[in-house]
């Protein structure tokens, strides 16, 4: 079928942009073009814009629904599916031009998401009681109110949201200007998940004294870094297997009932995931601020994935958010983010270089050279062996970004093995 043939394809595309260097090797990324934040307020709705709001969210589903309907098994990115049902969606339904773009658009990331779930992938449906917005069909004004389009006539409302709230630091700064935003209806009420954007300032690129700090991925342990940082990917293997075995049953039930619970349980797993990854994201940034580093090296997630035999393409896919999470909130902090070549990390000796597979116990997860006697667990061992690997090739790429010292917990050192402790390093932040 048409989703299997196409499942590559799909995860190709959601890469981030990288630039290749030598040996396979190493792939520097450039970081978004914007920083992106979300706001999330209340609407003060008056009763005739409430019925405008709720008949714009119903209109919005059934457009939605159209644009899968025409799509599904037929094509998936967003110009094709937007040049196959947009002038259906304009016949259909009661959405203006632009949010009949929006809705093909919103169409095909649910056929990606559809397709690219394990399985046989069962086509999306719409229920949700969200409307996309953009910067066409939402304006912001300076009194803190928003007019946003509905099937008919704009409405008018005023954000709530506490006086000294987050918010503020978006709305009274000019540098943020509006974009993406979602409309949810819950509980009775209309709240607005309002985006904010503003261009990414050009990044002072590492000297080829930098300090990197090494990050392996793997499944027991989901990231290790070079200074000793273990984040454990067991909960979240866990429940993603209780999750499938539950898919499963669901699907071969097949009810109405069946579709809805397996709806709302594909979303608490999503969230679960995306809000661990985002905060296993953050505490990797926030042990590179600590020593120093304005390079993160990461093993080249493709030939991760073929490295680790117990992979499913969850953790592929987990593995890719991890790093785009990553290396979308490095770019905030001028903290440069790269792949390397991960062969052999996990067999090379730290210490003395050799390398071989019985270096490494894999059910054990632990690593002893069996030239030099070293021990470790094999994860962090990898993570100081791709800090290195990122420092022996030199430039990562065209642009001229090097490193020099691998970040340790204890201090930083070189391939070489001149070793700098944290007491000498006036860049590590002392507790």
């Amino acid at each position: 079928m048409l989703h299997r043939r196409q499942l590559k394809l799909l995860r190709a595309e959601r890469r981030p942009e990288v630039f290749k260097g030598a040996l396979r090797g190493e792939k520097n990324v450039s970081g978004p073009e914007y920083f992106r934040r979300t706001a999330v307020t209340r609407l003060a709705v008056e009763a005739d814009d409430r019925e405008r709001l709720l008949s714009m969210v119903r209109e919005w589903k059934r457009g939605c629904q159209i644009a899968v309907n025409v799509a599904w098994e037929v094509c998936h990115t967003r110009n094709e599916v937007q040049q196959l049902a947009y002038e259906k969606l304009r016949e259909r339904t009661r959405l203006g031009s632009q949010h009949a773009v929006l809705a093909t658009h919103r169409a095909a990331e649910a056929i990606k998401g559809a397709l690219e779930r394990e399985g046989d992938g069962t086509k999306p449906e719409f229920t949700s009681p969200t409307v996309v917005y953009d910067s066409r069909t939402l304006t912001l004004f300076d009194d803190r109110s928003i007019s946003l389009t509905t099937t008919g006539d704009r409405v008018r409302c005023r954000l709530v949201f506490p006086d000294h709230g987050y918010q503020s630091q978006y709305l009274d700064d000019d540098r943020w200007e509006p974009a993406k935003s979602t409309l949810h209806y819950r509980d009775g009420e209309f709240h607005l998940h309002l985006g904010f954007r503003r261009p990414r300032p050009d990044v002072e690129l590492p000297t080829e004294d930098a300090t990197v700090l090494g990050v392996s991925l793997g499944i027991e342990n989901l990231a290790v870094t070079s200074t000793a940082r273990f984040f454990s990917g067991a909960e979240l293997t866990h429940r993603h297997a209780e999750f499938t075995d539950l898919r499963e049953d669901l699907r071969e039930t097949n009810t109405r009932s069946a579709r809805r619970t397996l709806r709302q349980a594909d979303e608490r797993m999503g969230n679960f995931t995306r809000n661990t990854l985002h905060e296993i994201a953050g505490e990797i940034i926030s042990e590179a601020e600590t020593h120093g580093c304005s390079v993160i090296a990461f093993g080249e997630l493709e030939g991760v994935r073929e490295m680790l035999e117990r992979a499913t393409p969850f953790h592929g896919r987990t593995f890719e958010r991890l790093f785009e999470f990553v290396a979308y909130r490095s770019a905030e902090r001028d903290i440069t983010v790269v792949q390397v070549n991960p062969e052999y990390t996990s067999q090379r000796c730290t210490s003395c270089g050799f390398t071989h597979p019985q270096n490494r116990d894999v059910e054990a997860n632990q690593f002893e050279c069996l030239k030099c006697g070293n021990e470790a667990n094999d994860d962090y061992n990898a993570a100081k062996n791709i800090g290195f690997r990122c420092i022996r090739r030199g430039p990562l790429s065209s642009r001229g970004v090097g490193a020099k010292y691998c970040a340790l917990g204890s201090g930083r050192v070189t391939p070489d093995g001149e070793f700098i402790p944290n007491e000498d390093l006036e860049a590590v932040q002392k507790p």
